[in-house]
């Protein structure tokens, strides 16, 4: 595959791992990090929502915008453009 096909379908690298995530209008694949950190010296267990996704479908997400994703309501925290730009991570806020 040449690199601008890849880069006109993105949806390859969410392909195996996605799940369903809507704003607003826009309904799009996503993948879900839900990693769990050990805080206050091994006293406190906090996870921290993160999704990866199309910079085309979400990337302008901002802070307080509510999204439901894997059935699930979160609001955006932060929104990054990563790489080349063409992907972007959403740091997410259960709700």
């Amino acid at each position: 595959m040449a690199f601008d096909a890849l880069a006109d379908d993105l949806g390859v690298f969410l392909g195996d791992f996605n799940v369903s995530a809507t704003s607003g209008a826009t309904t799009a694949n996503v993948i879900l990090d839900q990693p769990s950190q050990v805080l206050a010296g091994d006293m406190v267990l906090s996870t921290d929502y993160q999704i990866t996704a199309k910079a085309s479908d979400f990337g302008t997400l901002t802070a307080g915008t509510s999204i439901t994703v894997d059935s699930v309501a979160y609001n955006v925290r932060e929104t990054r453009l990563i790489d080349d730009g063409l992907l972007c991570e959403i740091s997410l806020q259960k709700v």
